[in-house]
């Protein structure tokens, strides 16, 4: 029941595995001294979670879900095999589906203004998260 649905993006998209494999290696870089130092405190587990981990992990989940929001921001393949109707379609491929008046017109113009437009959102984006992207990509950069 998920073919020509917005809900199979969706689920496809989740099941990338970038988010995780860059989450992954910034979880192996925190200490484990964090988390017994916690536990000897008397925090429970979730507590452990939600106020110690989860505010170190700040610039990697900020980064990583711009990432992983540009990536399905952009995909073509999934939003062209899942979706077949206009109103369900991205926008990526609504753009690689302009055509022409005729078979030997292509809208260059049309498209190039749709693709800037589209841009526009993501750069706003970044412009926003800038610091953070830098903060997490670089986070496990150093050792020492």
């Amino acid at each position: 029941g998920l073919y020509n649905r917005p809900s199979a993006l969706i689920v496809s998209y989740l099941t990338l595995p970038f988010t995780t494999w860059i989450l992954t290696s910034f979880i192996r870089d925190l200490p484990n001294e964090l988390e017994e130092a916690a536990l000897i405190d008397g925090c429970s587990r979730l507590r452990i979670l939600t106020h110690v981990l989860l505010p170190l992990m700040g610039p990697a989940i900020a980064s990583t879900g711009l990432l992983s929001f540009i990536l399905a921001w952009n995909e073509f393949l999934f939003a062209l095999t899942f979706i077949l109707t206009d109103e369900n379609r991205t926008v990526p491929v609504a753009i690689g589906l302009l055509t022409g008046s005729s078979r030997y017109e292509y809208p260059f113009g049309q498209i190039m203004a749709a693709s800037v437009t589209v841009t526009l959102p993501l750069l706003v984006l970044v412009l926003i998260f800038q610091r953070k992207i830098v903060a997490g990509l670089t986070s496990g950069a150093v050792k020492g």
